[in-house]
């Protein structure tokens, strides 16, 4: 009996239009699981772990007693820092940054059109007021900027602060 084998081109196709496990967690109702690094007792960062779990994510959180080596270790230049940074596969997330924006980066990281071997993640620097777990009477308008690996980064999305008037 002779064994079947793909050929190489078919293969090819196959792995290519294959999604990949980020993918098929947010597909079908997975969780991902998020490491979140964050300084002992802050608790906007535990409200920025919250508004993950319920977008989704898992989120296991790491207290870090020197949490600027421990994004420099990551690869996040220190330009954009908060009181957080979560690593979600390779991804890094610093700072506040809304579940839609996380997830819309993964998608576009799990397809081969759309990857980018540059990127290392997302940050919203500071701590903006009105950005997920910084909740406030007085927000403000902040970006969520997509870092690269030599360090300059670009705006992602734009988040308009939603003001009572």
């Amino acid at each position: 009996m002779k064994a079947f084998a793909l050929p190489p081109f078919c293969l090819c196709v196959f792995l290519f239009f294959l999604p990949s496990p980020a993918v098929l967690a947010a597909e079908h109702g997975g969780r991902l699981d998020v490491l979140m690094y964050k300084n002992a007792g802050c608790a906007c960062c535990n409200q920025w772990a919250a508004h993950l779990e319920k977008n989704g994510f898992r989120v296991k959180i790491e207290e870090s007693a020197n949490l600027a080596a421990r994004r420099r270790a990551l690869g996040m230049d220190e330009r954009f820092s908060s009181c957080h940074t979560a690593k979600i596969g390779k991804i890094l997330v610093e700072g506040h940054v809304p579940a839609a924006d996380v997830r819309r980066l993964l998608a576009e990281q799990s397809r081969p059109k759309t990857a980018r071997s540059d990127v290392i993640g997302l940050a919203a620097p500071g701590m903006p007021q009105g950005s997920p777990g910084m909740e406030s009477e007085q927000p403000e308008d902040f970006d969520t900027l997509l870092i690269r690996a030599d360090g300059s980064s670009s705006v992602y999305r734009r988040h308009l602060a939603k003001r009572n008037r």
